[in-house]
């Protein structure tokens, strides 16, 4: 063979291994993409054959234990595609607004996406066809289970309203948490004030369509619904009422029921999510329940959450076979025995002809016999709905003030504080200009760099201070906690002498052990720290950053203050402040 063909066939074979790299690069970023998604759930490993075809599919978390039996089972059975592909599926579960902000901006590239109801995937459309065009799915998005929408209460708490007899709806929540004898008024003082929480409607599909059925219950519409409806003077001091005597958002509404779990009844007495988290929870965690759970379907009607699945073929990054295979795995989800296993997983089959049966019963904490025809659907909020709620509940919302406490000893040094810096700098940024922030690091000594002002007027010249920070010292972790509780409970003492209602919040940034000070772990529980998480305390977000960080201590001190912690390193950092913003 002459030079010039082994120079020839030398080319073509380094062109072939390119090809193949950037190939397999883009099918490991995707699956990375999702992996990091916004829930922080990787989806699961799995072996993907030659010759086969990955779906990937981003999917909202009310259904992620059915999620995850119907691809084993599929994955299974060795199905292909027309070509005789076979087709492997691969599910990440993640929130909807989240998801629907990865896909618009690249971090995420699934094939298949099924958020928990049609108004992310109008929203999503609409800034696709902006860009593009088009959509991102050419066809609609078929429902693929009802997860309806309701309130969690403790059950003795919901039986004095009447429940499952008596029709409960949102103008009884905002009566009883605006009365200022709270649950005395219903014979029960020892329940004091009403406390109520919901997850972010900017961030969590069930904070969307629960403050979209609030909209429509205050209104007294069931049908057609418009932006005057949702800004009348109603519907916005109805909304005002219940933010302001909201105790805890959040971004995931597991997480609220997990907080009800953990602290108790004295903490939330209700909760807006879905009727399928509702169930788990009496049934997979009713040894942590104080009381067992009662899943109330607001009376005036609700958004029964048809979780849309939507094949994303106008995307550049979908094949025709990859979007073929998301088809075929749509219509076997859709399939009788699929639709089955949905009530095995607590959510309610789309068809009328699969009656609801245990686990969906009143000993389970919901009423199998409500349907859509005696509770009313209510349509799904499209993107000017949408917009309109959200930015109501904006105004609306119980205002922040945060204190960012931030660890500035030497192991912070490299990656660790200039992701720090930068993903503060960020989440500065996301905070309401009504809402207050201050600033304190620690290494050595605990210093306060800006007390809690007006986020509007502190915000850029805060971000400098943020950027210019600089890793050196030991770790005052136990003098930083108990300095910032005292200064935040000042703020508060001031703010309630001036009849103001605000949520306090302390993220606490750290990635070691206590090294140096003058108080020791005992002395800051029992006289820095309160001996019982209060809703409408002081609430303390640990960030444990890096494998070196003391978690149990860090754990205890979100526990105590009804916080959550969270851990984290330089490339999820990011991911963990958007968590926080949505819980503030």
């Amino acid at each position: 063979m002459n030079r010039t063909r082994l120079i020839f066939f030398g080319i073509i074979g380094l062109a072939a291994c390119i090809v193949a790299t950037l190939l397999l690069t883009q099918l490991l970023g995707r699956a990375r993409d999702l992996a990091t998604s916004d829930s922080g759930d990787s989806p699961a490993t799995i072996e993907v054959p030659r010759g086969s075809v990955l779906v990937t599919l981003a999917s909202s978390n009310t259904k992620e234990s059915w999620l995850n039996q119907v691809v084993e089972k599929f994955n299974a059975a060795g199905i292909s595609t027309s070509d005789g592909s076979p087709i492997v599926v691969n599910v990440s579960h993640v929130t909807s607004g989240g998801s629907m902000n990865a896909i618009l901006d690249g971090s995420s590239q699934p094939v298949a996406w099924s958020p928990g109801d049609q108004s992310w995937v109008d929203q999503a459309n609409e800034t696709w066809r902006q860009r593009t065009n088009r959509p991102l799915a050419s066809q609609s998005c078929e429902p693929t289970v009802y997860a309806p929408l309701g309130f969690a209460m403790w059950r003795p708490m919901a039986e004095t309203l009447g429940w499952p007899n008596t029709p409960i709806g949102w103008d009884k929540i905002v009566e009883l948490a605006a009365d200022p004898n709270g649950w005395a008024t219903y014979g029960r003082p020892e329940w004091r004030q009403f406390r109520f929480g919901h997850t972010h409607p900017a961030y969590a599909n069930s904070g969307l369509l629960s403050m979209t059925s609030f909209v429509y219950g205050i209104a007294g519409k069931t049908d057609t619904l418009t932006a005057a409806d949702i800004y009348s003077p109603k519907v916005e001091e109805a909304m005002r009422q219940l933010e302001e005597n909201t105790s805890k958002y959040g971004r995931q509404a597991p997480a609220l029921l997990d907080a009800m779990a953990r602290q108790g009844p004295s903490y939330l007495h209700a909760a807006a999510v879905p009727e399928a988290e509702v169930v788990r929870f009496n049934i997979e965690r009713g040894d942590e329940l104080t009381f067992p759970l009662a899943f109330i379907f607001p009376s005036g009607g609700t958004i029964w959450g048809e979780h849309p699945y939507c094949v994303l073929d106008n995307a550049d990054w979908v094949t025709d076979e990859e979007a073929e295979a998301a088809a075929i795995f749509r219509d076997y989800l859709l399939a009788k025995e699929q639709q089955e296993m949905a009530i095995d997983n607590y959510l309610r089959p789309l068809s009328s002809s699969i009656p609801p049966r245990a686990p969906l019963t009143l000993e389970n904490g919901t009423d199998p016999s409500i349907t859509p025809d005696t509770v009313a659907p209510l349509p799904s909020p499209n993107t000017e709905i949408s917009n309109a709620v959200i930015d109501l509940f904006n105004i609306t919302k119980r205002k922040a003030t945060i204190l960012i406490v931030l660890d500035t000893s030497g192991s912070m040094e490299g990656d660790r504080i200039r992701t720090a810096r930068d993903a503060t700098v960020e989440f500065l940024s996301r905070l309401d200009a009504n809402d207050e922030v201050g600033l304190m690091i620690f290494s050595d000594d605990v210093t306060t760099l800006s007390p809690p002002s007006r986020v509007g007027d502190v915000v850029e010249g805060l971000g400098q201070r943020v950027s210019g920070l600089v890793a050196d010292g030991n770790t005052a972790l136990y003098e930083s906690v108990c300095e910032a509780v005292a200064q935040t409970a000042v703020q508060q003492a001031e703010d309630i002498a001036a009849e103001e209602t605000r949520l306090y919040g302390i993220i606490l940034l750290s990635d070691g052990e206590d090294t140096v000070g003058t108080i020791t772990e005992n002395q800051m529980f029992a006289t820095c720290l309160p001996a019982n998480a209060e809703a409408d305390g002081i609430k303390i977000f640990p960030i444990a950053f890096g494998e070196a960080a003391d978690q149990d201590v860090l754990n205890r001190i979100a526990d105590v203050t009804g916080g959550r912690l969270f851990t984290a390193d330089p490339a999820s950092i990011g991911n963990v402040y958007l968590s926080i913003s949505a819980e503030q």
